[in-house]
């Protein structure tokens, strides 16, 4: 792999307060200052910064489910606008990556705006006295849980070169920490907000949490969250706690989880990863390696589509299948699912030697997906190996192959597309002006 230069400058995204990209009518948050929150708010404002909260978690999605999906080679993405796509993200022609590009600047700054905004609203519902305590704790624990999925999405892009997790005061900005203890902070701070939704009462309206929305369940989102961080962190007994403790189904809807939502109303906003079938110009297809990989019957087959022409461009990359993941303009973005979960369980597992159990949950899988037992050898090797085809396939373009091949150390057996193309292991930390 190509090696790049590391750049070490600070980066002060926390110094935005408010989040001019979202497009929700939650009220004018130009205008307000952090201390009118911190005034004794209202329930009213402080479920204005919830809403705010949940509409900046979807600003940017598709460029991160573009970094990871092209580094990951899942996807390519063609655009005759902006060309980084298949060459500083392939590692093209002796391409690096660089601090200072939108690939690795936009996401990451919209990350933090929303962790601004956590900040926010944890500092208000701290000073208000318009609200009971148990109310209080509701909105601490959601911030703090959504705060600890926007820096695990910004670690996940840049692994060894850390994060900064202290950015509360923007003129005192908290220093950049490394990779595990970038995990070890985000484990805490989902650990705290654990604490706060046990004994919470949630009275604030959310988008996207389903069922999820009342104290219990964001309780077993945190959890869900929580089995994540600890299968990255290599804690597989305590994955499995978490696990119990989340909304965790070997039996239940795969597609059952939290989501970031979209839709066609006054001032909301689309899914920026929707693009229909057959176009041309700027067109999302499906890395050759998707179908020639999978199994004989695996209807995971239908998250691509064949286009009625094949897709190229000139630097010399081709694709007869669209991503068809999100079908719509209005479809959804898990941030975490039910299906996700039964993998963590059967990893979890795996590396406890619990053969049989994982074998069970891996079939599961299988099953629903028009495959028949799994037959391979019963080592932790082959395991994994299987483990792994089922999150390549299930949870295809959904943020997740790069990292888990990264994770196993496996990025070197990701398919090279061009001579001197590279598989980049992270980007370095962002620059800003």
């Amino acid at each position: 792999m190509k090696k790049y230069n590391h750049i070490q400058t600070l980066f002060f995204a926390g110094i935005i307060l408010f989040f001019s990209a979202c497009k929700k009518d939650y009220g004018n948050l130009n205008g307000p200052t952090v201390e009118a929150y911190q005034n004794n708010a209202t329930a009213a404002e402080l479920n204005n910064l919830v809403s705010g909260i949940e509409s900046g978690m979807r600003n940017s999605i598709a460029f991160y489910l573009d970094d990871v999906g092209t580094i990951g080679r899942e996807v390519y993405r063609f655009s005759p606008s902006e060309p980084r796509y298949v060459t500083d993200l392939l590692g093209a022609n002796d391409a690096e990556l660089s601090g200072s590009n939108f690939y690795i600047a936009t996401p990451w700054a919209s990350r933090y705006r929303v962790i601004k905004n956590c900040n926010v609203l944890i500092d208000a519902a701290n000073s208000t006295t318009l609200i009971t305590d148990a109310q209080k704790k509701g909105y601490i624990g959601f911030a703090k849980t959504i705060k600890a999925h926007q820096l695990l999405m910004n670690l996940n892009l840049t692994y060894s070169n850390g994060i900064r997790v202290d950015v509360a005061d923007p003129d005192n900005l908290g220093p950049v920490v490394d990779y595990d203890a970038g995990l070890a902070a985000i484990l805490s701070l989902l650990d705290d907000a654990k604490t706060d939704l046990a004994g919470a009462d949630v009275q604030f309206p959310l988008a996207g949490f389903s069922a999820f929305g009342d104290a219990a369940g964001l309780l077993k989102f945190n959890r869900a969250l929580a089995a994540r961080v600890d299968i990255y962190e290599a804690k597989w007994s305590d994955a499995l706690t978490a696990l119990n403790e989340s909304f965790f189904d070997l039996n239940g809807d795969f597609y059952t989880g939290v989501n970031d939502v979209f839709g066609t109303g006054s001032g909301d906003q689309l899914n920026p990863a929707f693009i229909p079938q057959n176009q041309n110009g700027e067109v999302r297809v499906a890395h050759p390696s998707f179908a020639r990989d999978i199994a004989a019957n695996d209807d995971r087959i239908n998250k691509t589509s064949l286009r009625n022409s094949t897709a190229s461009i000139p630097a010399g990359l081709s694709s007869n299948r669209d991503v068809w993941v999100y079908t719509s303009s209005t479809a959804p973005i898990p941030v975490i699912r039910n299906e996700e979960l039964i993998l963590i369980y059967a990893e979890a597992n795996i590396q406890l030697n619990k053969f049989s159990e994982a074998i069970k949950a891996l079939n599961v899988i299988r099953s629903k997906h028009g495959l028949g037992n799994y037959g391979g050898a019963q080592t932790q090797a082959a395991l994994i190996e299987e483990m792994l085809y089922e999150r390549r396939y299930s949870l295809y373009f959904e943020g997740h192959r790069w990292i888990d091949m990264r994770r196993y150390n496996k990025l070197d057996e990701l398919p090279i597309d061009r001579t001197g193309d590279d598989v980049w292991t992270e980007f370095p930390l962002p620059v800003t002006e």
